[in-house]
């Protein structure tokens, strides 16, 4: 098959960039149904927010690992079978949650397959995806291209939310409430093949093409920094990863499966949308001042929803959140690519990744605790106060570190 670096840059170069952007719709689709299925499905079995929050931290834990594998093995291999691989991952991953109710083999199957409780885009796809997009995006094109990615994904999730109410409509229809949640899973399966299908058509890299992948460099002590920085958003983050925020909701307001379903429609189409504008504003203002100064007002609306007196307030709050606090996603991946090397960014993609990841796996089982206390909002609390903290840490560092399209301002 003909190599990515024998073409028109141009041509196969914006071909690639459309094919990932359907497969990030696909898996976001997934994803969106996925994490609200997963603690309503443990909660239908008679599992507590504990257990909840364990299975949390296990799936969390196994998305780093696999994630730094893939880290250590890109740079040295061609790209179109790992990410195959990855699609059929999600596949086995939707097939095995309904052969299982044991807790460990939830676990078990949490920590090894890719839905992950965050409700983020995690796993070893991501890396992959990020190095192929920047590879084929210039430097000025770089941020609306993973703004355009982040988007889709988003959008896409926010179908797939709705989509988590069908097992209300299954049980109404005679069905049983598990039977429902394990055709839902199934349905997880299928977006995994259709992504591998999609992937084939990933061309190969030539010998020299790999060659010019390498681990980390000349970059090294910047993305180590950054990596650092984003574990500690990311700790904040595992606080009200999103199968928890579902259970937070369940418990503190008995919110039912389908305005849950319809609350994260609106919560992810306000993310989706907040993409393109975080482009536009980096822009104008830079990458990091974008990242830092959409996110802290964010962190005080989820601090003010652990006080809401109501359901209609809280989920006023969050919604708020939602609109702003994502806007730092495809702005930090952006940077990241920007300030290595191109031989480096696959690396650089994972090794950012998998500290987020595993400060991220600590804080659920935690937060599954903090959810059984009188004061079921102290999570959110906890998370909103670390996040204002990274924030200010992140602008401390690395305002001065600029883009090479911000270097000439």
């Amino acid at each position: 098959m003909t190599s990515i670096a024998t073409e028109p840059k141009a041509s196969i170069g914006n071909a690639l960039i459309r094919l990932l952007y359907v497969a990030r719709g696909l898996r976001g689709f997934g994803d969106g149904f996925a994490v609200i299925i997963l603690p309503a499905y443990m909660t239908a079995l008679g599992y507590d927010a504990i257990a909840v929050g364990v299975v949390a931290t296990a799936s969390l834990l196994g998305t780093a690992l696999l994630t730094l594998i893939t880290g250590w093995i890109a740079p040295r291999h061609d790209l179109r079978p790992l990410l195959i691989s990855g699609a059929c991952l999600m596949a086995a991953t939707g097939v095995a949650f309904p052969a299982v109710e044991h807790f460990v083999l939830i676990a078990l199957v949490a920590f090894i397959g890719t839905i992950n409780a965050s409700g983020g885009d995690l796993g070893m796809l991501v890396p992959l995806e990020h190095a192929v997009l920047a590879h084929n995006a210039t430097d000025e094109r770089r941020t609306q291209v993973f703004a355009r990615y982040s988007l889709i994904g988003a959008l896409c999730t926010a179908a797939g939310s709705l989509a988590a109410s069908l097992p209300d409509v299954l049980v109404a229809g005679g069905a049983t409430k598990l039977a429902a949640f394990r055709l839902m899973f199934y349905a997880y399966a299928a977006l995994g093949i259709a992504c591998a299908a999609l992937y084939r058509y990933v061309p190969h890299a030539r010998g020299d093409d790999k060659a010019q992948q390498a681990p980390l460099g000349p970059s090294r002590r910047t993305v180590y920094k950054l990596a650092a920085l984003f574990s500690i958003d990311s700790f904040a983050g595992g606080f009200v990863a999103q199968s928890l925020l579902v259970l937070w909701l369940f418990e503190r307001f008995d919110l039912s499966l389908s305005a849950a379903g319809l609350f994260f429609f609106w919560s992810s189409t306000l993310s989706a949308f907040s993409y393109p504008v975080a482009a536009w504003i980096a822009r104008r203002i830079g990458l990091v001042n974008t990242m830092v100064f959409t996110h802290i007002p964010s962190s005080i609306f989820l601090i003010l929803a652990a006080f809401a007196p109501n359901l209609y307030v809280a989920l006023g709050l969050l919604l708020l959140r939602s609109a702003l606090s994502q806007m730092d996603v495809p702005t930090r991946t952006s940077y990241v690519m920007a300030v290595v090397t191109p031989a480096e960014r696959p690396a650089a993609a994972s090794v950012t990744a998998v500290p987020r990841s595993l400060a991220s796996a600590i804080s659920p089982a935690i937060s599954g605790a903090l959810l059984m206390t009188s004061f079921t909002g102290l999570p959110l609390v906890v998370c909103g106060t670390l996040k204002i903290a990274y924030d200010l840490a992140l602008l401390f560092s690395f305002r001065h570190i600029k883009p090479p399209e911000e270097q000439e301002r």
